[in-house]
């Protein structure tokens, strides 16, 4: 008797477990992904804000990578992501997509902390982007050959740098390109003759937390997302999510959220401006 009781405890506790397990396994794949490819730039402001959106929807899981805004408008529209991050304006040939406007951030240059220039103007940025200028020196700095850091083909920062100084890629002369903003932070932080362009938000978030960079004003404007939220700033941008149609279900209600006053702390903290509803 003792030998049956024993038998039909670890039966039920087998079968408690194989319950448990199989529970386990369906809260696993009840579990919807939603999938946003693009913008590095976008990108750590939709991580944190997909971490907040996770907390109130346990049964969602939201996937953020980065590629650039041209991988995002292009994911979107082949249907490998459900929502695609551009940082820019879209052009007249993506108005197929539906777009919807997160936050504004600028664009700025950016030197080592122990480059002793405090400004330059835009033709000796022009100067120094195509090869013209190649010293330092020329422009009142010290006697040391300049870096010249430029974004990859397919990034939105490139196109609207490219524009506003209305230069082509390819007269361009770097020594240095570099994909995300990160990856443009590292390079001129590790370089005192470097000089590069990324996001305001980026870089005033680098610069807060210490890193050894410098932005520099554009035509007289101090680069900083305040300058940006007051509409001072020359080049500024809006941040986009993209989606093939109008979008529905749980699409929809990521972009609500992710334009409401609810993450307007978490827009902030990026160093972004907020333009919630």
């Amino acid at each position: 008797m003792r030998t049956t009781s024993k038998l039909l405890t670890a039966t039920y506790r087998f079968g408690g477990l194989l319950f448990l397990f199989l529970l386990s396994e369906t809260n696993l794949f009840a579990v919807e992904k939603l999938i946003l490819t693009g913008s590095s730039t976008v990108a750590p402001l939709m991580s944190v804000i997909g971490k907040r959106f996770e907390s109130s929807h346990p049964s969602i899981r939201v996937d953020v990578q980065t590629g650039g805004s041209s991988r995002g408008i292009a994911d979107t529209r082949q249907g490998l992501a459900n929502i695609g991050m551009v940082s820019r304006s879209l052009s007249s040939n993506e108005h197929d997509l539906k777009f919807f406007t997160i936050a504004r951030d600028g664009i700025c240059l950016i030197v080592n902390k122990a480059n002793m220039i405090k400004e330059l103007s835009d033709q000796q940025i022009i100067d120094i982007y195509t090869g013209k200028i190649k010293n330092w020196s020329e422009v009142g700095g010290k006697k040391a050959p300049i870096t010249v850091v430029n974004k990859a083909d397919g990034r939105s920062t490139l196109e609207l740098f490219l524009k506003y100084f209305s230069l082509k890629s390819s007269s361009i002369k770097a020594h240095v390109v570099i994909g995300d903003n990160e990856q443009g932070l590292k390079t001129v932080a590790g370089d005192p003759n470097a000089i590069g362009y990324v996001s305001i938000g980026a870089a005033e978030y680098s610069h807060t937390h210490k890193a050894p960079i410098k932005l520099l004003p554009i035509s007289g404007v101090a680069a900083s997302i305040k300058n940006v939220e007051n509409g001072s700033f020359p080049l500024s941008r809006p941040l986009n999510l993209v989606t093939k149609a109008l979008p529905k279900g749980l699409e929809k209600n990521f972009i609500t959220f992710a334009r409401s006053k609810e993450v307007s702390d978490l827009i902030r903290r990026q160093y972004f401006v907020p333009v919630a509803n």
